[in-house]
């Protein structure tokens, strides 16, 4: 295997630092101030998801935390405290669940073979597997059922996420969280709206 040469990307930083400037004066100065960002955003680690490429954002609109396979465990306390500090220091209403068809995760728990230490995180995507067994087994497609495993586990993390003790307690207050689930679709570069999709409606997810 050939050794990249990662310096090209702080080369490119200098560059994308000194367009910036120039096209917008005092543009890091206003980053300085503090952060505002419109959504918390749950992703795949996935080189290929790129939230900020894939969703056109700019730096300080989106509070951003990563895992294999977007999920939310009720032992992971990064997330549950990057969460917490979303909603209760930055004040963010909506909470964005943002998977991709072609995961990784998705199909080694599909797979379900001996992996060693990442198939104790994977147990809850086996969790989505066995609860929806009979539907997914209807299925005769394999590329499609995963697609579809995708968008169930996106959907169960979404209910994982009304069950965190944050989220019960901005509810308890009062605050309404708006929470979307959404699909990356790598065969057309686009992002599925499950809600749309399936016609749920957002009191329900």
């Amino acid at each position: 295997m050939c050794q990249i040469d990662l310096n090209k990307y702080l080369e490119y930083n200098k560059q994308w630092a000194a367009e910036t400037l120039a096209s917008q004066e005092g543009y890091f100065d206003n980053l300085k101030e503090g952060q505002s960002p419109k959504a918390l955003l749950l992703g795949c680690s996935d080189s290929r998801v790129s939230p900020s490429k894939v969703l056109g954002t700019d730096l300080g609109d989106l509070f951003i935390h990563r895992n294999i396979a977007n999920l939310v465990s009720h032992t992971d306390l990064n997330f549950l405290s990057v969460m917490q500090y979303a909603v209760e220091n930055l004040g963010i209403k909506d909470i964005i669940v943002y998977g991709h068809y072609g995961c990784g995760g998705i199909k080694t728990a599909y797979e379900n073979n001996n992996n060693g230490l990442i198939d104790n995180w994977l147990a809850t995507i086996k969790d989505v597997i066995r609860h929806h067994k009979a539907e997914l087994n209807l299925i005769a497609d394999e590329n499609e059922r995963l697609n579809k495993l995708v968008e169930l586990n996106v959907l169960e993390q979404i209910q994982n996420i009304k069950q965190t003790s944050v989220y019960k307690k901005a509810i308890a207050k009062g605050e309404k969280i708006n929470l979307h689930a959404w699909v990356f679709d790598f065969s057309t570069g686009l992002v599925h709206d499950l809600k749309k999709k399936y016609n749920i409606v957002p009191a329900t997810a």
